[in-house]
């Protein structure tokens, strides 16, 4: 497996068990309900911002862009060896 789909599973797993396992742990009380939708939709919403933000840094839709000029100067300050 590569880096990619062994992070991807990682992360998965682990906010799945926040969001599906730990609200059956939760003690009987009066907030009971409210405390298992919290934790279900607080880790989807993590998951899925910590989804969107690899997938970013992974295969980002553009690099940086100089113009012609900037790349000239920056190639004659920093010499051809970068």
């Amino acid at each position: 497996m590569e880096k990619f789909a062994i992070t991807l599973i990682i992360f998965t797993v682990f906010w799945g068990l926040i969001g599906i396992v730990l609200p059956f742990l939760i003690p009987k009380g009066q907030n009971k309900r409210l405390i298992q939708v919290m934790l279900t939709l607080t880790s989807a919403c993590c998951w899925l911002f910590w989804l969107c933000f690899y997938l970013h840094q992974w295969k980002p839709l553009f690099g940086p862009q100089l113009k012609r000029d900037n790349a000239r100067i920056i190639r004659s300050l920093w010499g051809s060896e970068f």
